[in-house]
């Protein structure tokens, strides 16, 4: 028999350090030919960052992506941007680059103003070229670095962003973080009662990232932190006996394969945070923590036995209904 199963998991996760110092720097610098050059110690690991950071430089410099060219995590070069871990660096490194970005933004501002007789704030970049009171100009951001340079002048920018924190006391009061994100998944669960196995079959997860830099790009951490967090549930589990790792092989390590990747919907939720780069949060760990709790409600929802203990292996499945059937086994006390 198949039984299914709805559950719910919430979470809301700081992002950042613990109330300690947490900061990143960026320089930034506009070569001769137009080509952005941002340097950055954000290690880039697969999440996107080098891509995000580009985006941030670009939008701030009114200049295209392909013009920006990010050295990242070389640190012969970059300045120190922390470790890229607790979901910061799109929220740390990309104020620190917006902030080296809007320093050398003002240096072409202040050239183009002097060019147009204007004054610099009325003046703003985009798309490649100067734009005065909400209309496009003829003058491009080429033809201003060119006459920064007839002046001598480098169009040079750098910038470091440290959030604001208060560290917690002894009694645990304080503002460890200065901003979060926040998340609410769905699971749909489906049981074979005669094998113990669980089937995710959908996962809808709703994301609080502040504003999205790169839609895609979120969609795609949600997703694999999904997966990462079936496998949290279901199957990954390090067996030890008298202190040895039983099972260091991933022939029995399991983790979710491609069979195992159920629908997932991510839903971009964009509530903008007044601190981040254009609005933007974190949104690395987020993705991961509710979808344990979210499995295990399923399976709780369904077989009317709530598990404790992860991974839900199809071992415990069937001692827990097994338990349940002579009436043995409390609600709580199956592992």
């Amino acid at each position: 028999m198949k039984k299914r199963g709805i559950g719910v998991g919430c979470m809301f996760y700081g992002i950042g350090n613990t109330g300690m110092p947490n900061p990143a720097g960026a320089f930034l610098d506009l070569t001769d030919d137009g080509t952005v050059l941002v340097l950055t110690g954000c290690a880039d690991i697969g999440q996107g960052s080098s891509t995000v950071l580009a985006q941030i430089a670009a939008g701030e410099l009114g200049v295209n992506i392909e013009d920006v060219l990010v050295v990242a995590g070389d640190t012969g070069v970059s300045p120190d941007a922390g470790a890229t871990s607790a979901s910061r660096q799109t929220y740390i490194s990309g104020n620190a680059v917006l902030l080296a970005a809007r320093q050398a933004k003002e240096v072409l501002l202040e050239e183009a103003a002097g060019i147009m007789a204007a004054a610099a704030s009325d003046l703003c970049l985009r798309d490649g070229h100067v734009w005065r009171a909400g209309e496009k100009t003829p003058l491009t951001v080429k033809e201003v670095l060119a006459a920064c340079r007839k002046k001598g002048k480098l169009t040079l920018g750098s910038g470091w962003f440290n959030p604001e924190t208060t560290g917690m006391d002894e009694t645990g009061r304080g503002a460890p973080y200065a901003t979060y994100s926040y998340a609410t998944q769905v699971a749909e669960i489906e049981v074979d009662t005669e094998t113990g196995k669980v089937s995710v079959l959908r996962l809808v997860a709703a994301h609080d990232v502040g504003r999205a830099i790169n839609p895609k790009s979120v969609e795609g951490q949600i997703e694999g932190g999904c997966l990462m967090g079936i496998g949290y549930a279901l199957l990954e589990e390090v067996k030890l006996t008298e202190g040895r790792i039983g099972n260091p092989r991933y022939a029995e390590y399991l983790l979710p394969m491609s069979l195992d990747v159920p629908e997932i919907h991510a839903i971009i939720v964009e509530e903008p945070e007044i601190t981040g780069p254009f609005g933007a949060k974190g949104v690395g760990e987020p993705a991961l923590i509710p979808t344990a709790a979210a499995i295990a409600n399923a399976v709780a929802d369904a077989l009317g036995v709530r598990f404790y203990d992860l991974p839900i292996t199809p071992e415990k499945i069937l001692a827990a209904l097994s338990a349940k059937g002579d009436g043995s086994a409390r609600m709580g006390e199956i592992t």
